[in-house]
């Protein structure tokens, strides 16, 4: 399980968030994902501590705190759901999937 980090500055840095949740525990990695088009951070990421007692302290000390001039937001990540052909029809490629 892993840490979302919210509401970030796009100036922060892998190092930077290590260090910040490295006071609660081990850092197994940090993960900031950039925009696709731009490159540019996208003010969020997720950090796996070594433990789940870690990740809990890190959570009720820092959920709220202020960092780099913004309040972040720290809590569970939510597992990640899966993108898959539902919405729009086009996992088929366009073609009708029903049988006559």
């Amino acid at each position: 399980m892993s840490v979302y980090v919210g509401n970030l500055s796009y100036e922060v840095t892998q190092d930077g968030l290590t260090q910040v949740f490295a006071e609660y525990g081990t850092v197994k990695r940090v993960q900031l994902p950039t925009d696709r088009e731009t490159g540019r951070l996208r003010g969020f990421a997720f950090v796996e501590m070594e433990t789940e007692a870690e990740e809990s302290a890190a959570i009720e000390a820092l959920d709220g705190a202020e960092w780099m001039g913004r309040d972040i937001k720290v809590n569970k990540a939510k597992p990640r759901e899966e993108r898959g052909s539902s919405g729009g029809g086009w996992g088929n490629k366009g073609g009708s999937s029903r049988r006559y």
